[in-house]
């Protein structure tokens, strides 16, 4: 191979460039994948339940619109800043991707008020206010509602949270954006956060890919500098550049013209390929730099060169190919793709090196070689820095391999504290807008953060067991204790409030009632009396499944995972009055 390449470098370098504007052209057709959701594979267990869950009870991922006014006693509750709320729902409703019978506000949210005869369920805001005793008067009306309360309505009354729920998760980053034009239009002194896991995760993603399309170019640069430093020669130097271009381009070309979608981790391919690439095309130019003023033959130089390097160069990039396709066993997709397709680049470039180098070498004009190279093959900083190092070593061997057993001992135990935690929006640095809105509304509601615990029981009707639902109450009692958990919303809290209000708001009667036949009285009236579509956001229609709507303070792994232990103690210590299977569904 090598001597095909000094031979007959113009046929070599041209059916290389041939092949990388094969690979090249395959690029226009890349598809782009921001969502960390599709890490774990389209059938494991989380991901099918997660979407049952959504299913069932008619769920669209959402993020959340917090407004707040600290500066005014009456927070945003008052006549102007209500009104520009309900100009900005009105805008937010027409965004192409917003799913608008879902969306939770003051103008879209329904209240559960008693009038004769039954019940009034209407939205808790009509889009223009009379006055300021109106907007306390919406306030105090959100604040009695257990289901409004801590959800659209801070505890504090100075505070509105709007939850906008969006048809697919990878719009989020173009709705916020749209939300965030909207705002500057119709907002006031009033201030606007948005935050939420899919916003979180859609903005991460988009902006990562801008990330790479900068680093990547750096790192190249980066490289090039120093090797320009090294070997003080811009056009031998440009040859190991050509290579590791083409080893990525031929990397991403052959991932995308193979139909496999560019993740998150497969936007990094590129600056891990770059420096890799570059590393047997060091060896050779090293070796060449210093060889060729004792030769004086680029030809024989050069082969001399491979002669010495090609078998260390080829067992190197094996390994590092074999390391990154082990990659290939892990069950994450895009792990796959990334470690797969890492190897192709290390071997291609390899192949390339091997070939373009020497070829490139052979085509440079005489002149340009001219005093290329150092004269001798001794001195230099790196070889003095080299044998002191290894006087020092021999010297002191004793103590070398101790330090280096006090530091093996030492990453042990550091690696024993390892902790696994992950949660999107910390993806950010602390004054990121996300992060800001994030902290700011954690303060004022129940949480940012949605998980849902769905119980199933095995026959219809079974969620109308007053029993049952008391249950559910005291296993809602036991989630609130948590410092994480900021507030849960059940089909209890419905029946609870109705209860409590066709009963003239008497406080004995804000409990679940004795029987069935009851309980069945209040949901039939508040189908009958509202949209029972939101009614089946709770419970299922043949009410065989409840879900209860947990909102946390937190996204980070570990505090899902005391959410859900907790819960698996509860019913452990607390076996419900009937079978139930349990599952979680929710981004956290």
């Amino acid at each position: 191979m090598v001597h095909l390449s000094v031979d007959h470098p113009k046929k070599v370098i041209g059916l290389s460039v041939l092949l990388t504007v094969f690979f090249l052209v395959q690029i226009p057709s890349i598809r782009i994948d921001t969502d960390p959701e599709n890490m774990l594979s389209d059938d494991e267990p989380v991901r099918v339940a997660h979407r049952e869950v959504k299913r069932d009870f008619s769920l669209y991922d959402a993020f959340v619109l917090g407004i707040t006014d600290e500066s005014d006693p009456m927070g945003v509750f008052r006549k102007e800043t209500l009104e520009r709320i309900a100009r900005v729902t009105d805008e937010i409703l027409k965004i192409d991707g917003v799913i608008a019978s879902d969306l939770i506000s003051p103008t879209t949210t329904d209240d559960i008020q008693a009038e004769e005869g039954g019940l009034r369920i209407a939205p808790l805001m009509d889009r223009s206010i009379s006055d300021d005793s109106e907007a306390l008067r919406i306030r105090d009306a959100a604040l009695s509602n257990p289901i409004l309360k801590d959800l659209l309505i801070s505890e504090d009354g100075k505070a509105l949270a709007l939850f906008i729920p969006i048809r697919e998760k990878r719009m989020s980053y173009r709705i916020a954006g749209e939300i965030r034009s909207i705002v500057e239009r119709y907002g006031g002194e009033e201030r606007y956060y948005i935050t939420g896991l899919p916003v979180a995760e859609d903005t991460f993603g988009v902006e990562m890919f801008r990330q790479m399309a900068v680093s990547a170019p750096l790192a190249g640069l980066l490289i090039f500098l120093l090797m320009l430093f090294f070997f003080r020669k811009f056009s031998i130097v440009l040859s190991a550049m050509i290579v590791a271009m083409m080893a990525v381009i031929w990397a991403m070309g052959a991932l995308v013209g193979l139909g496999f979608t560019v993740h998150i981790m497969s936007s990094m391919i590129p600056i891990f390929l770059m420096p890799i690439a570059v590393l047997d095309s060091v060896h050779i130019l090293s070796e060449f730099h210093d060889r060729f003023q004792a030769r004086g033959d680029r030809k024989k130089t050069i082969i001399h060169a491979m002669d010495d390097l090609f078998t260390p160069m080829l067992f190197t990039s094996l390994t590092s190919a074999v390391g990154f396709s082990s990659l290939m066993l892990t069950p994450i997709p895009p792990v796959r793709v990334f470690g797969g397709f890492v190897a192709f680049g290390i071997l291609a470039a390899w192949l390339l090196t091997i070939t373009i180098i020497p070829a490139y070498i052979m085509l440079l004009p005489e002149k340009s070689l001219k005093g290329f190279g150092r004269a001798h093959t001794e001195g230099g900083i790196l070889s003095g820095v080299q044998k002191g190092l290894g006087r020092l070593s021999l010297k002191y061997s004793k103590t070398v391999l101790s330090l280096c057993l006090l530091v093996i001992l030492v990453s042990i135990y550091g690696i024993t504290k390892t902790r696994v935690n992950d949660n999107p929006v910390r993806w950010f640095h602390s004054g990121h807008p996300i992060r800001v809105a994030e902290s700011v509304l954690n303060q004022h509601f129940g949480g940012t953060y949605m998980a849902y615990l769905v119980l199933e029981g095995g026959r219809e009707d079974v969620m109308k067991d007053p029993a049952l639902l008391r249950y559910i109450e005291g296993l809602q009692k036991r989630l609130v204790e948590m410092d994480v958990v900021g507030k849960t919303t059940s089909v209890v809290d419905v029946v609870k409030k109705i209860s409590f209000e066709i009963n003239d708001e008497n406080p004995e009667f804000n409990t679940v009632p004795d029987m069935p036949k009851k309980v069945a009285q209040y949901l039939f009236l508040y189908e009958m009396s509202g949209d029972p579509e939101d009614l089946y956001h709770l419970v299922d229609p043949s009410y065989t499944k409840v879900n209860i709507w947990v909102q946390l303070k937190s996204g980070d792994n570990q505090d899902m995972k005391k959410v859900e232990s907790a819960v698996r103690n509860y019913m452990e210590k607390n076996p419900p009055p009937q079978e139930l299977r349990v599952r979680w569904a929710g981004l956290t």
